[in-house]
């Protein structure tokens, strides 16, 4: 994409200039007509700060999900690849994606194979999105092929805002009750303490240790605050640069209770939505499984996929890695080894995604409900701990007036 500036008239007249972004100046000319700007002069810009550094952003779920369906709805209705892209890059409220789709509109314009144009970007287009594209041309069943991308993508997203919402909620109450035991302990506290050294009050142990905290508070902040920043920082590099780091992580995760059977449905059910949408795809089994290791997100599943691939390409089954891990339950080994042995394996897949999604909904609902109740006890303890510790010595003053 090209930064281009314009000079021209609007069609009542009136002087217009500006900057507009486009793949070419025949294009940017275009875009100026369609907002109804008759364009007299087009050049690139040679401010620095105009310059394209093409650098991807990479295309939130919600809009991707909503291009999805889009696009599949349009190739439905009898519109064009190329046309249907046009209509949706301009429409596209994602910058990154609307951009994205105005070059593939123009590489496809140009001949090249829709599949291609978008293997172009990325950090924009899945892996599962482009191979299963190109699946759809090879065997001409591009509408079919969008359609089950589209709830592919839609049913993996409410999976993922579901488990979102889960998880958020005890996190911003924790956050919530951090933040008042701060406020007690650094405001409300110090206050209390000066009225009874002024009164000489004897201070029983529960408001020795809430003083003791209040004062370490006051004095040293800055390296509590030191101390978070980098074990945030720490934490972010070591999960990032450190592999063992990051499977410790997951394994952690996926072990820890009441969390890790949520996370774990999730990844199954994400797993086994994507092989089954490959495979109805007629995409090969082998390239299926080396996708579904890509775009798991989990560094468990992805070491399972390895061994899969390796136990496939020695002549063995898909079914036997699968039963060593222990994140695979009988039932999901069970099915598996079903659908290979009947050639029904994309719709025993379907099958597995289909109850575990359903596992997920159950579980994520069940867990509102625990979670509530336990995490205002949890702040209910606290305060209430500081609150004796302010109380118990007031008592005692009133009994000795």
């Amino acid at each position: 994409m090209t930064v281009y500036k314009y000079r021209g008239r609007s069609k009542s007249g009136a002087l217009k200039k500006g900057i507009i972004q486009a793949a070419n100046r025949n294009v940017a000319i275009d875009q100026l007509r369609e907002q109804g700007i008759n364009p007299r002069e087009v050049e690139a810009s040679k401010n620095i700060w105009h310059k394209d550094l093409n650098i991807e952003r990479p295309v939130k779920n919600q809009d991707f999900v909503i291009y999805c369906r889009q696009f599949a709805t349009l190739i439905r209705a009898g519109i064009s690849i190329v046309e249907a892209t046009n209509i949706l890059a301009r429409q596209s409220t994602s910058k990154p994606l609307k951009k994205a789709l105005e070059e593939v509109e123009g590489d496809v314009r140009k001949g090249i194979a829709f599949s291609q144009a978008i293997a172009k970007h990325p950090k924009v287009f899945p892996d599962l999105f482009i191979n299963m594209m190109r699946s759809g041309e090879a065997t001409g069943n591009i509408d079919e092929t969008l359609e089950r991308l589209a709830n592919t993508f839609e049913k993996q997203f409410r999976v993922k805002k579901k488990v979102q919402s889960t998880l958020t909620y005890p996190a911003v109450l924790l956050l919530i009750t951090v933040g008042v035991v701060f406020f007690l302990l650094i405001y409300i506290v110090p206050t209390f303490v000066q009225t009874f050294d002024e009164m000489g009050a004897e201070l029983p142990l529960i408001t020795v240790i809430t003083v003791k905290i209040s004062d370490w508070l006051l004095r040293f902040w800055w390296l509590l605050l030191l101390i978070i920043i980098g074990a945030v920082i720490g934490f972010n590099s070591l999960y990032r640069n450190n592999k063992r780091f990051h499977y410790l992580v997951h394994y952690f995760l996926l072990r820890v209770p009441i969390f890790g059977p949520l996370l774990q449905k999730t990844a199954i059910s994400r797993l086994t939505r994507t092989l089954s949408s490959l495979f109805s795809s007629a995409v090969p089994i082998l390239q299926a499984i080396t996708i579904s290791e890509r775009v798991s997100g989990n560094p468990i599943i992805s070491k399972v996929m390895i061994e899969a691939r390796e136990s496939l390409e020695k002549g063995s089954t898909l079914t036997e890695p699968l039963q060593k891990s222990w994140l695979f339950p009988p039932l999901v080994t069970s099915m598996t080894q079903i659908g290979e042995s009947t050639g029904s394996l994309d719709y025993m897949l379907e099958k597995i995604a289909d109850f575990y999604e359903e596992e997920v909904d159950r579980a994520v609902d069940t867990l509102k409900s625990l979670i509530e109740p336990m995490m205002i006890l949890l702040l209910a303890v606290i305060v209430g701990f500081i609150v004796a510790a302010i109380m118990l010595p007031m008592f005692s003053l009133y009994e000795q007036m």
